[in-house]
């Protein structure tokens, strides 16, 4: 007991020097000048080295290893934190020092380098910078795993126990079953009768209606907030402190209105986490793909609801009454899940989301096979979106440069997007045997619908893994053919 003793006391020091990055991290995506990232780069470069000495100390071996070797004396939730702190401590023992701050100090740099690459539409600014960090990132898979193939090193790192042979086989029932549904629909579905969702929308007024949506979602506004950035974005240390941003652009209304409600849905799921998991390794959500599945399910399954819709559109109408006065429930509702062959995927339709994930998944493999090299990008992404969508981008800015992800070197994230959107309709099918969805968003008792959720997934943190938790709320193993079903309800009804 004595090295689990030691144990907290080394998370809590941790977790101090975590807090330290993740606030400035924050700071960096929403409000700091631009002239202040070369010092901070430099300054983040002194606590990374901190930070790495911590988690490399001989102490913090002995405690890990000594635990690990005593792994069957603790109870399931404890064991489940020493092996996540075993794998993490093999993963960062092996790193060199100096790689792993020059590491952190480029990836400090790279965000406002992509930024300004994609507002100016300039491949080349952002081109050296993602070369190092794949470079970086292909070091270290060799020093975290040798014997599993490379890309699945990453995969596991967002979704444990993923690899290549899951997602080629969710990928695969996609291609299967439901791409000739989405073929069908864009070519025979029934048009808008007006394409209002390009029109100009005063964006502080969209700020008012995202603002009015925390409430509408019952968001804890003591323990959290919402700010502006550039690409959406979530964030939290603790329950009591988590945020989360969404963006405005004037000439397309909703792509404020479901970043926000994505974004809320991460960040309900953050604060619903039981403190009793705090300074634990199993504080959190459990995975990205469970966290992607809370919110998908509140921007998707909620957010573009008829129930929803009826009960908050007159507040929206009541903001812009000139730009919606000839537009019915009906005709906005369907505008809500437009479906058409789009190049930006965080502004994708429901229907057509799942293809943007695979490019970038192939992309990825392709990438950390050294098929291809960060040179071939624009060109593979451009192929890949004809391939899909039947499409191409005039602009990196819609095409290679429009994510954030690569820019913080988070290869292997993307694929969760998909798996978390059908992880959502399997609770989801659960959910409606259970509770009446459609009947509490009418009421306005979205929280009723947070208690559930907090209830079967939330408060259990990562003491559960998503296998753990898809058995026991839904009673069934990861079923991709939920998915397929969801969509093809929904869809036939919307456009066929």
């Amino acid at each position: 007991m004595e090295y689990l003793k030691k144990f907290r006391e080394l998370q809590k020091k941790q977790n101090a020097y975590n807090y330290i990055l993740n606030v400035v991290s924050w700071d960096s995506a929403t409000e700091a000048p631009r002239g202040a990232f070369q010092r901070r780069a430099e300054m983040l470069g002194i606590i990374s080295g901190e930070v790495f000495k911590l988690y490399t100390s001989e102490e913090y071996q002995e405690v890990v290893n000594g635990l690990f070797k005593e792994l069957n004396t603790f109870d399931d939730a404890t064991q489940k934190e020493i092996k996540r702190a075993k794998k993490a401590l093999d993963k960062v023992v092996n790193v060199p020092k100096n790689e792993y701050i020059e590491y952190n100090k480029l990836i400090s740099l790279s965000q406002k380098v992509w930024e300004e690459a994609k507002a100016n539409n300039d491949w080349n600014l952002f081109k050296g910078n993602l070369e190092e960090i794949i470079s970086f990132t292909r070091k270290f898979i060799k020093y975290y795993n040798t014997e599993m193939v490379p890309y699945n090193v990453l995969l596991d790192g967002f979704e444990e126990g993923m690899t290549m042979k899951e997602y080629d086989k969710f990928f695969k029932t996609l291609k299967e079953d439901l791409v000739p549904f989405v073929r069908r629909v864009l070519k025979d579905g029934k048009p808008l009768k007006r394409d209002f969702t390009e029109d100009s929308f005063d964006p502080k007024k969209q700020k008012e209606f995202c603002d009015y949506l925390v409430d509408v979602f019952a968001f804890d506004r003591d323990n959290g907030l919402m700010k502006e950035s550039v690409h959406p974005f979530t964030w939290g240390t603790h329950p009591t402190d988590i945020r989360f941003t969404t963006r405005y652009l004037e000439n397309f209304v909703f792509s404020s209105i479901f970043a926000a409600i994505h974004e809320l849905g991460h960040a309900t799921y953050e604060q619903q986490v039981d403190q009793k998991w705090n300074d634990t390794e199993l504080n959190g959500g459990t995975s990205m793909g469970i966290h992607e599945s809370q919110s998908r399910f509140y921007e998707n399954i909620i957010g573009r609801s008829k129930a929803f819709w009826e009960v908050h559109y007159p507040k929206f109408k009541e903001l812009f009454p000139k730009e919606l006065k000839d537009i019915s429930l009906d005709d906005f509702h369907r505008a809500t899940n437009k479906v058409e062959a789009s190049l930006i995927r965080v502004e994708a339709d429901e229907l057509t989301y799942s293809m943007h994930i695979m490019i970038r998944y192939e992309i990825e493999r392709k990438l950390f096979s050294q098929e291809i090299e960060a040179e071939d990008l624009p060109r593979v992404w451009n192929e890949k979106m004809m391939e899909y969508l039947g499409i191409e981008p005039k602009t990196d800015t819609d095409g290679v440069l429009q994510d954030v992800h690569w820019s913080a070197g988070l290869f292997g994230y993307f694929p969760t997007y998909a798996l978390g959107s059908a992880y959502a309709a399997q609770f989801y099918y659960t959910m409606i045997k259970e509770i009446n969805i459609d009947e509490l968003v009418k009421s306005n008792n979205i929280k009723a619908i947070n208690d559930w959720l907090k209830e079967k997934i939330h408060k259990h943190g990562g003491s559960k893994n998503p296998q753990e938790l898809l058995l026991e709320v839904t009673k069934e193993e990861f079923n991709a053919k939920y998915y397929v079903k969801y969509l093809k309800e929904k869809y036939t009804k919307l456009y066929l």
